[in-house]
Order: structure tokens, then sequence, then C-alpha cells
């Protein structure tokens, strides 16, 4: 019942760069710059449009995911293109299939474990409160609960409370100002 003129062909080139930027979600130069570097080679119009297919559209969208989710640059990007076509298998996408699905499992555990730490939490601030001893601001323990202030104190399971940035910048007789 379809008319074979108006069915989908993912390799024509029907998409002007400005059309293509918009479903991608990015500006015209980035589209660009990915042609610069050899990521894309849309098709050419007579007088030297570029045009690009649903294919070209997957291919810039597959680049966005890997440079902006995995924060792979442009070359590393171009790399996995080259080794994909030697294959000739979808290496990216199971490799997206392969970490999406870990990330998801330990999305699943961290908010388990998230939600039984929040409960041991609520049971050791009723504790403290029916104390009576629930002064946080004073005393050595800078705040923490006395569930934290009895446990041992680990590099690593520490959070980072802030983070001070200083700049020194050269005056022009080149003295630095601390």
């Amino acid at each position: 019942m379809s008319d074979p003129r108006f069915q989908r062909d993912p390799q024509r080139p029907c998409f002007v760069i400005s059309v293509a930027a918009s479903i991608v979600q990015a500006h015209p130069r980035t589209l660009r710059i990915y042609e610069d570097e050899g990521l894309l080679a849309p098709a050419r119009t007579p007088t030297n449009i570029r045009l690009y297919s649903e294919n070209d559209i997957r291919r810039i969208l597959w680049i966005r995911r890997l440079t902006q989710e995995r924060g792979v640059n442009l070359a590393g990007v171009k790399l996995l293109f080259e080794l994909e076509e030697r294959l000739g298998t979808r290496l990216l996408e199971a490799l997206f299939d392969d970490t999406k699905a870990r990330e998801a499992g330990a999305a699943a555990a961290a908010q388990t474990s998230q939600t039984s730490e929040s409960t041991e939490a609520d049971g050791y601030r009723a504790a403290e409160t029916s104390t009576g001893t629930s002064d946080y601001s004073s005393g050595p323990d800078n705040g923490r609960t006395a569930y934290q202030a009895e446990a041992p104190a680990t590099p690593a399971a520490r959070p980072i409370t802030r983070i001070v940035a200083t700049r020194v910048t050269k005056t022009r007789s080149g003295d630095t100002n601390d």
C-alpha cells in the first residue's frame, strides 16, 4: 500500500546543515569541525551546500555521545570509527549497551545501599534525640553525629567539604601577587 517513492532511505542526503544541527542539538560549526576532522563526509550539492543523511545524523549522535558522556576526544572517536569499519561490526553499540547495563546495575545497587544507610542514620538520629545529646554545632566532632564520630575516618571514605582555589597573578614588573 505504501508508495515506494516515499519510503525512507537512510543514505539519501536530505538535511541541510542548519536542520541537521537542530536535530542533534548542536551548533552548525560543530558539524563543520567534525567534517574537518574527517569524522563526517556529508554530500554536496552542485552549489557546494552540505546535505546530511539519516546515517550521518546517527553518526553525529554517536560522536556527541562519545565526546560528552564518555570523555573521548575527536581523535579517539575517529580511531573507534576506523576500527569499527575495519572489523565490520558494530562495536560502539555493543560497548554502549554493555556499559549502560553496568551503570544501571550500579545505580540500582547504590540506590539500595543509600536507602538502607538512610534508615540506619534515621535510627541513630532518633536515638540521639531521645537521649538529649543532639548538640551538633559544638565539640570535637565538628558537626558530625555521634555515629559518625565513633566510626574510624578513612581518607577514601571522607567527602570533600570544600575546595579552595588560589590564583597567582603577575604584575607588570614581574612580581607575583599572592
